[in-house]
């Protein structure tokens, strides 16, 4: 099996941060590449930060700065025509995943596997944009991807065996479980499973039956979730969240069909966490 030795990561958003740091700490030399100044400088920061609670925990083996020297950042795509493996994770838009798996895919040698962090998009689809659909896979990783053990592992149709063994590897290198989605299905496992648990609670909602806060409650305490479906959504963003669901709606019917409130609270602008205001309100140091 070739050695994977140096990682290019597309994108340097929340989860390519993470995933970032989560292969500095690995061993692993990254490339990051990423256009936006201001989002390369809060990756830096959050970065930084995050390193500094794990070593004062005593749960890192090297210095943070031993960490943070594997990782160089970039603009230009042309950096990364040596690394071994790519992890694309931009924002869930199909048409920018596609843009740029194609121009990093023309970059890289033809042996180098390209995974895409996705939890919805077709791993077929995204594979037609390169010219490597045996060299690509989908590689959900979950957020914060520095803490979250689990990476759901999704097969195109054309996927190779070596393509999925050559990512279990990587996956076991980081010190991640890895489940395998043999089909590529909209969903794949756990968004699937996940947003019909969202769906049932949001009609909950609408239906008057319970607060979203007792909603909330009920999933935490009583089986043991660290967050409840709408403390997830705005976590993860509502306007991210409805356009899964949607998606899942038009795939697998009415089970999925996003209530009127959650489409409600996406035209208002609010998104959750990062506007201040989802299901929860987080104004003025709240929750």
């Amino acid at each position: 099996m070739r050695q994977i030795k140096s990682v290019g990561v597309l994108g340097a958003g929340i989860m390519g941060a993470g995933i970032t740091q989560a292969l500095a700490v690995g061993g692993y030399g990254v490339k990051v590449l990423e256009i936006a100044p201001k989002a390369v400088d809060k990756a830096k920061g959050v970065m930084s930060a995050s390193l500094g609670k794990f070593h004062e925990k005593g749960k890192l083996v090297e210095t943070p700065a031993e960490i943070v020297s594997r990782v160089e950042w970039f603009t230009d795509a042309a950096a990364l025509a040596d690394v071994d493996y790519v992890i694309e994770s931009v924002p869930e838009v199909m048409e920018i995943k596609r843009d740029i798996l194609g121009r990093v895919c023309r970059i890289c040698r033809p042996e180098v596997v390209f995974a895409t962090n996705t939890s919805q998009f077709s791993i077929t689809a995204l594979a037609s944009a390169t010219s490597r659909p045996r060299k690509f896979i989908g590689m959900h990783w979950f957020n914060p991807a520095v803490i979250m053990k689990l990476i759901e592992v999704v097969r195109g149709f054309e996927t190779s065996d070596d393509t999925l063994e050559i990512t279990l590897d990587l996956c076991r290198n980081l010190g991640k479980e890895a489940v395998v989605c043999r089909k590529d299905a909209p969903g794949f496992i756990t968004t699937r499973m996940l947003s019909l648990w969202g769906a049932e609670a949001a009609r909950i909602l609408e239906e008057g039956i319970a607060s979203a806060e007792d909603i909330d409650k009920a999933c935490r305490l009583g089986f043991g979730h660290p967050m409840g479906p709408f403390e997830l959504s705005d976590f993860s963003g509502l306007d991210t969240s409805l356009k899964v669901r949607q998606r899942l709606f038009e795939t697998y019917g009415e089970r999925y069909r996003p209530t009127s409130t959650m489409v409600n609270l996406v035209n208002a602008g609010h998104y959750g966490r990062k506007t201040g205001r989802g299901y929860h309100d987080y104004s003025g140091g709240k929750r």
